[in-house]
């Protein structure tokens, strides 16, 4: 019977719109995801690699140990190359930056848009209330 008013409850809430308005919110971040990626990797770190003087970031590392290749015997294992990847970091960085300053543009704009409707024109007050302040004023003179 619990199991019962639990799931009355998520269906409430799934049908309120909180549920679809965040997974609407997951799908579409990923999506932006993508295509900050595809711009970071297509467009912005190859003219970073130009102005820097042909430099591939990404292919940037720091060796610590060389990958060794299996001996014929199989006496000696293939060990994989052991390095720190830091043009990857510098990629990811820099797609942080664009993703946050996105961000930032759309909130202060939804911001502004609130404003401006703040600040908009008070309703007209209702012939009701323009009656009562009419008999208000001339109860005061």
């Amino acid at each position: 019977m619990r199991n019962m008013g639990m799931l009355k409850e998520f269906k409430e809430f799934a049908i309120k719109g909180n549920l679809i308005d965040m997974a609407v919110g997951v799908v579409m971040g990923g999506a932006f995801g993508k295509v900050v990626s595809s711009f970071i990797d297509g467009m912005v770190m190859p003219a970073v690699g130009m102005i820097s003087g042909g430099v591939d970031f990404t292919q940037k590392k720091i060796i610590l140990k060389d990958a060794v290749a299996a001996s014929a015997d199989g006496a000696t294992p293939a060990v994989a190359e052991v390095a720190i990847k830091y043009g990857d970091f510098i990629s990811q960085c820099i797609t942080f930056f664009v993703v946050a300053l996105v961000v930032f543009i759309v909130i202060k704009a939804i911001n502004k848009m609130k404003k401006e409707e703040a600040a908009a024109a008070p309703p007209a007050p209702s012939a009701q209330e323009v009656l009562l302040t009419e008999i208000r004023d001339l109860l005061k003179k």
